[in-house]
């Protein structure tokens, strides 16, 4: 198939770039010309599709760093994971991946299931037999017993069992390897937040491992202890690295530097509900985390867009609000988008075929109405997504009309 995209406004590539009355032509699952409408539509085939949004912005599809499609976001989605048996699971898993085309995600870092039920669902989405983002998936994430999200299978106990589900999870087809490096909270009767899991050598031996398969390593620390293992061991992202110790917080300022030295992204897994964490959590303590992060970013560390999508409160459909955290600790909407964008796909290590308009890269991209660099609220009125060329008119949404 062939279509011709054409918009009031193209996002071309990062810092906001924009091309004024742009289109973009797709052919099968790759883009094949983006520039000014009056050079790219003569490109396009007699019969291509056209579809047209005069008063809208062309942008690049979404990513989302850090969801867990085995997880429903209710309030207490470890209790319905466990009463729901695999069928059950991978149904729910098909309408939350819905959830997030609808809301303009393209591509999704699923961070930990049960069983690699998010490679049977990647599977059936490359199939067309599902509508859903790309999958990047990190199948069954590595704990302690009784650990932190044992609840997904991954618990081990030596450095044996951490070689073992290594390489089992690669056998699987994983794209990521996912190390629950602390405790975690929503892991009730597990290790509190702040204590670390493994040692710097076990996490050595994980990042060896997952090197030798050529696959990234992505780290959930919240403690102090964890991060520097994890940036001692070299993994490739932290994930929420909130500083936690035993009494407070312990931010090292030396790690802080390090990890912008090794170029190690930071994903803070913000949730669509950050505000209401604050109020929960304590305004001022959560304004302290907040500006850490500003903090952060200020030092040279690159952070990324994830939302934690599945626990409790982080809905499927919320990505705009997280991206909305970004602008609270600072970033301006180029720079959000920049986060959850060509930033996100250098860090997941897509960067050659996804996060901007180019020609030669993956067909993903997203039509809103309105301008997103003006105001992100823009990213709510997703009139169209396409992941690698197939098109998708969220729910509820009347269809472009074809011209």
């Amino acid at each position: 198939m062939e279509y011709l995209i054409t918009a009031g406004q193209l996002v071309t590539g990062p810092g906001g770039r924009r091309l004024r009355d742009g289109a973009v032509l797709v052919r099968g699952a790759t883009i094949a010309g983006v520039g000014p409408r009056a050079e790219i539509a003569p490109l396009a085939a007699p019969g291509a599709t056209v579809m047209s949004f005069p008063d809208g912005t062309l942008l690049p599809g979404l990513i989302d760093c850090h969801v867990h499609l085995a997880l429903d976001a209710g309030p207490d989605p470890v209790t319905a994971l466990l009463d729901t048996d695999d069928t059950g699971l991978l149904a729910g898993m098909a309408e939350r991946a819905r959830q997030l085309l609808d809301s303009g995600v393209t591509t999704v870092r699923d961070l930990g299931d049960r069983g690699g039920l998010a490679l049977r669902l990647r599977h059936s989405i490359e199939q067309e037999a599902a509508p859903g983002p790309r999958i990047l998936s990190a199948g069954t994430p590595l704990t302690r017993p009784g650990g932190h999200c044992w609840f997904f299978g991954g618990e081990v106990g030596d450095e044996d069992a951490l070689r073992d589900l290594v390489r089992r999870n690669v056998r699987d087809g994983v794209d990521v390897i996912k190390v629950m490096a602390t405790g975690g909270g929503i892991t009730k009767g597990g290790p509190p937040v702040w204590q670390a899991q493994f040692t710097a050598a076990e996490l050595d031996l994980v990042v060896a491992e997952a090197r030798r398969a050529g696959l990234p390593v992505a780290a959930h620390a919240h403690g102090t202890e964890g991060i520097a293992a994890a940036v001692a061991a070299g993994v490739d992202t932290i994930e929420h690295c909130t500083w936690m110790a035993r009494d407070g917080f312990d931010v090292r300022e030396d790690l802080v530097a390090e990890i912008a030295a090794k170029g190690i992204r930071v994903c803070p897994a913000a949730s669509p509900d950050w505000r209401g964490f604050a109020r929960r959590f304590g305004p001022e303590r959560a304004e302290e985390m907040f500006d850490r992060l500003r903090w952060m970013a200020g030092q040279g560390v690159r952070l990324i867009a994830g939302t934690d999508a599945g626990v409790a409160h982080a809905v499927f459909d919320g990505f705009v609000s997280s991206l909305e955290f970004f602008r609270h600790i600072g970033f301006s909407p180029a720079e959000a988008i920049d986060a959850a964008t060509v930033e996100a796909a250098l860090a997941l290590g897509i960067a050659s075929d996804t996060g901007r308009l180019a020609p030669g890269y993956r067909a993903d991209l997203i039509a809103v109405t309105g301008d997103p660099l003006a105001d992100l609220a823009a990213l709510r009125d997703v009139r169209l997504t396409m992941s690698a060329g197939r098109p998708h008119v969220p729910a509820g949404n009347p269809p472009p009309a074809p011209r």
